[in-house]
């Protein structure tokens, strides 16, 4: 599921020098854990696999360094070499826009510290639907600065729990994981009174896992 690294295109400078900058301080975050080699080649693959369905381009190379960031430390739980402190949940639905991005959200906002949080898509789309943004911010959820990531292997080998929501068997399956599958309507097209549903109707099942979790 990853991607083949590839510098980015004519034109980037300003992008190159912020990512070699940023693969710089992550070689440095994780000495001794991955070669900088290996950092610098999951930022650029980060910044390739983005750019391809990213539609605001000016914090791309800002955000493929999150991305990345968020993937090494994904890889290094998965293989042992840093710990799992607390329970790893990832959300994926196709377009990581709406539900699995709803999820995440709530997720976060009830159990804070407590477990760690990731989404992604198994077909990224382009931004966060905004009706999405604006039935979480009146719950005083700020999803101002998510964006859509693609399905990578190594947030799945990261994680405990599993949740997918409409996205079939775009997810590879491990031993050891507990894998959820819930039937929720995408939001995509619906009203924002529609949205508001669907966000109940994910709360409960994230109110449910929650409770499964610390049980």
């Amino acid at each position: 599921m990853t991607e083949s690294t590839s510098a980015p295109g004519s034109g980037s400078a300003l992008d190159t020098h912020v990512l070699t900058r940023t693969a710089g301080h992550l070689a440095e975050r994780y000495a001794g854990i991955f070669s900088p080699e290996t950092v610098e080649r999951y930022v650029f693959e980060s910044y390739t696999t983005l750019s391809r369905t990213a539609r605001l381009r000016t914090h791309l190379a800002t955000l493929a360094g999150h991305f990345a960031d968020d993937r090494l430390r994904a890889l290094a739980q998965a293989q042992g070499k840093i710990d799992k402190p607390v329970p790893q949940v990832l959300f994926v639905c196709v377009h990581n826009i709406g539900r699995s991005q709803i999820a995440a959200a709530l997720l976060a906002h009830h159990a804070g510290e407590q477990v760690e949080v990731r989404s992604a898509g198994s077909l990224p789309g382009a931004e966060v639907h905004p009706l999405v943004v604006a039935a979480l911010a009146e719950r005083d959820i700020d999803l101002s600065g998510a964006y859509p990531k693609p399905l990578t292997d190594d947030v799945v080998r990261a994680a405990d729990y599993v949740v997918t929501m409409g996205c079939g068997d775009a997810c590879p399956v491990y031993p050891g994981k507990r894998y959820l599958d819930w039937g929720v309507a995408d939001p995509s097209r619906e009203t924002i009174e529609g949205v508001r549903e669907i966000v109940e109707a994910i709360e409960t099942r994230v109110q449910s896992l929650w409770d499964r979790i610390r049980s």
